[in-house]
């Protein structure tokens, strides 16, 4: 694999710092994301540089937020920072949703409860399994509500 040029690093960084993904940033320069990771892991201060680039975009943002927030006629951006910052305190409940948390300890009962009720390993094994796919499934779907 060809080696990432010192100004294509900097043309990552700068891609980076703006928002833009590994991804979008390896299609510019013309390399791959996985030449990317690669060079990440064995230059310790571009992973370092790699790294502060990625936050710059979350940091500028909140700062941003947060300055609107002071205002009391952008009293939405207060809202906003509460919801994202605190979203079990914060954040609108919809009432047919069930949080994630709740879910995976609602699982975890069912599945401690089959284990003590079906003693035969082999018939337990097998439940085990197919509901550790309904379990994936599940956490899949939520992800992809997040996404809508």
């Amino acid at each position: 694999m060809k080696p990432i040029s010192e100004i294509k690093q900097r043309e990552i960084l700068a891609l980076l710092s703006v928002g833009c993904s590994r991804r979008t940033a390896a299609r510019y320069v013309n390399c791959t994301q996985k030449a990317i990771d690669e060079l990440a892991q064995n230059n310790p201060d571009f992973a370092e540089k790699l790294r502060r680039a990625e936050a710059n975009l979350e940091i500028e943002s909140i700062k941003n937020m947060f300055n609107a927030a002071k205002q009391e006629k952008n009293w939405r951006a207060s809202a906003w920072l509460l919801e994202r910052k605190s979203p079990q305190e914060f954040l609108k409940k919809k009432p047919d949703v069930i949080p994630a948390g709740l879910l995976d300890t609602l699982l975890n009962r069912i599945v401690t409860l089959l284990i003590e009720e079906c003693p035969a390993a082999v018939q337990r094994k097998g439940l085990l399994k197919k509901l550790d796919v309904i379990r994936m499934e599940t956490i899949a779907a939520l992800g992809e509500d997040d996404k809508k």
